[in-house]
């Protein structure tokens, strides 16, 4: 076994899971990215994955591998950087193990991260969320549960990771009713519930009939939902709802995109922003700031209040629908 390989199965083992006690998405994202360079690399030199050793993988091969996976495998520019910071993790493991590859460990830890554009995120409005609230046939029992996690993603902002880790004792809705989760960063939190919420959840709980361990939301075979079942759902849910709500047709709705709008309607219902970390559970402000850039209507009243007096406050809107047919070319 060479010294990256044996490398490699220790950062797993003794790193990740015995000493940092990284959580089960961290382990999966790590090792499909570096089972993902190994497979390359193997394929650049013609050696075994087995038989590549800390020389293999230098500078030069670990740029290739992030310029691959970007431009060929189509993987986003986040993406590649989550790539090159598990790697980074791993040749920093190493440095400790092997000194005598100090040098190439030394150029591997020096590339750095991609620079990427800050989009604007995605929201869905109040009708939108309604929309998509009607799409799935509560007729079904299938429907009933969609319709229950949908609206307790939207009215908490839960990560989809943290919806599918619910259990039915995680629901407590009796006087002043939350859901508490275990989420990203090993932080437990609690999130009051809606009184729509409150009765959309008991009446899945009476039909769910789980012990408190038992998962909240489960397939058709008992077992928990997963991140692609979620995504899959939603995914039909807003095609449906896009026939009677066009805007979300334009949208790609997912489960972050209701997270975003659980923020979004607290910020519009002016609750202040270092409440909303707290409420989604956000290490620091600086993350939740994202949605004062996203929020017009914000913009919108800073703009008012610069308005010189003897200016209309407002937006121009055209008087006749021919100007405003023109105004829009």
């Amino acid at each position: 076994m060479t010294a990256i390989a044996a490398t490699l199965q220790a950062f797993f083992t003794e790193r990740l899971i015995s000493q940092r006690r990284a959580s089960p998405h961290t382990i999966s994202s790590y090792r499909d990215t570096l089972r993902l360079l190994a497979v390359f690399a193997a394929a650049r030199t013609g050696t075994p994955p087995c038989r590549l050793d800390i020389a293999d993988l230098d500078a030069p091969m670990i740029s290739a591998f992030l310029d691959h996976a970007e431009r060929e495998r189509g993987n986003s520019i986040r993406t590649r950087n989550a790539r090159l910071a598990a790697i980074h993790s791993l040749f920093t493991y190493a440095a400790l193990r092997h000194p005598e590859h100090a040098a190439d460990i030394a150029r591997v830890l020096a590339i750095p991260p991609k620079r990427a554009d800050q989009t604007i995120v995605t929201f869905l409005t109040a009708p939108e969320a309604d929309a998509l609230l009607s799409a799935p046939d509560r007729a079904t029992r299938t429907g009933r549960r969609d319709h229950a996690w949908i609206l307790l993603a939207i009215q908490t902002g839960l990560r989809a990771s943290e919806l599918t880790a619910l259990t039915c004792g995680d629901v407590h809705p009796g006087a002043g009713a939350y859901v508490a989760c275990h989420g990203k960063g090993r932080k437990d939190r609690i999130t009051p519930l809606a009184p729509a919420t409150i009765t959309t959840l008991r009446a899945w709980l009476a039909e769910r009939g789980g012990t408190p361990d038992a998962p909240l939301f489960v397939t058709s075979r008992g077992g928990p939902m997963s991140r692609d079942a979620l995504q899959q759902r939603l995914s039909l849910y807003a095609a449906t709802a896009a026939r009677s709500c066009p805007s979300l047709a334009s949208k790609n709705v997912t489960p972050h995109v209701l997270r975003h709008s659980a923020a979004m309607a607290l910020l519009h219902a002016g609750v202040d922003i270092t409440v909303i970390a707290l409420w989604l559970g956000h290490e620091s402000v600086t993350t939740t700031q994202i949605y004062l850039q996203a929020d017009m209507a914000l913009k919108q009243q800073a703009l008012d209040r610069t308005t010189p007096p003897a200016t209309v406050q407002g937006r121009y809107r055209p008087p006749d629908q021919l100007l405003a047919f023109l105004e829009a070319l």
